[in-house]
């Protein structure tokens, strides 16, 4: 039977929440994805301070998909990119990345609203040391397909005959499908493990009920049926598994003494800096 996976609510600072459904008690990932976050929709108003200070990862990729507002992002290869909606972001850790996500300047005084996903994907052993990098894939350049009732953009990978330009380091898939109401969906058996997330509504995959804001991991090779009463959004991800990770903090690595270094590299304030940034945010305290 596939599993549900319902999201535990984590606050990131600020009054900001999101949902996060990975790493999960029943899964720690779903193809090379090790981390899904959930955030928004919420509105903020001018003063509020959701800005995340500048902090570090080793040994997995930072996947940021926004549906609703932006966020600067500032790393420390020298990279400032704007982050709008339906763009993908890909920011490569390899062997060391800090990065800083903010509002941008021209957003700060106004009521803006905030809704999107970021994940993480967990990198092959052997590219877990690659030097740090950035792609940005403006909307633009994803493929959309347009089906009865439905319209699926494909973010990662590759399904419904179409391949997005994202350059990955191990089969991956990310696709976000639109479901008018009443729209019946055929999920294809594009990747080896699979995970759908609904977004606004409940659906039923093959007659069972998936609620808004959980994930149904998908047994390998179906192609169920997506039935939508409600028009809703999908969120579906998978790819190649690549075996248990190692997960402390902002690092994902195949090795527990890789951690163990970049928390005393993070610590001693090793990690290369962001340009134009001062702000950090400090290692948590460390567990037994």
């Amino acid at each position: 039977m596939p599993i549900t996976i319902q999201p535990r609510a984590h606050d990131l600072g600020g009054g900001f929440t999101v949902r996060r459904v990975l790493p999960a008690v029943q899964r720690q990932a779903i193809g090379p994805f090790v981390f899904f976050d959930h955030f928004g929709p919420v509105t903020a108003h001018p003063g509020d301070n959701h800005d995340v200070r500048p902090h570090p990862h080793i040994g997995l990729a930072t996947v940021t998909y926004l549906l609703e507002g932006a966020m600067m992002h500032r790393d420390s290869t020298g990279v400032v990119q704007r982050i709008e909606p339906g763009a993908i972001n890909w920011m490569t850790a390899g062997r060391g990345i800090v990065h800083s996500e903010r509002t941008p300047d021209d957003l700060r005084d106004v009521n803006r609203n905030s809704h999107g996903f970021q994940l993480w994907a967990a990198l092959p052993a052997e590219h877990e040391e690659d030097a740090p990098s950035f792609a940005h894939t403006p909307a633009s350049a994803i493929p959309a397909v347009e089906l009865p009732g439905a319209r699926v953009r494909v973010l990662v990978g590759q399904a419904y005959g179409a391949m997005s330009p994202v350059l990955t380091l191990s089969p991956t898939l990310y696709l976000a499908i639109d479901l008018e109401a009443g729209a019946s969906l055929t999920l294809p058996a594009a990747a080896i493990e699979r995970g759908v997330y609904s977004v606004d509504a409940g659906v039923t995959i093959d007659g069972r009920l998936l609620p808004a804001g959980q994930m149904q991991v998908l047994d390998e090779g179906v192609e169920p049926v997506v039935h939508a009463a409600q028009a809703t959004r999908l969120m579906v991800i998978g790819g190649t598994p690549l075996g248990h990770r190692f997960m402390v903090w902002n690092f994902v690595s195949s090795r527990k003494e890789r951690i163990v270094q970049a928390q005393n590299d993070w610590e001693a304030q090793r990690f290369p800096a962001v340009p134009g940034e001062t702000e950090f945010i400090p290692l948590p305290v460390r567990r037994p």
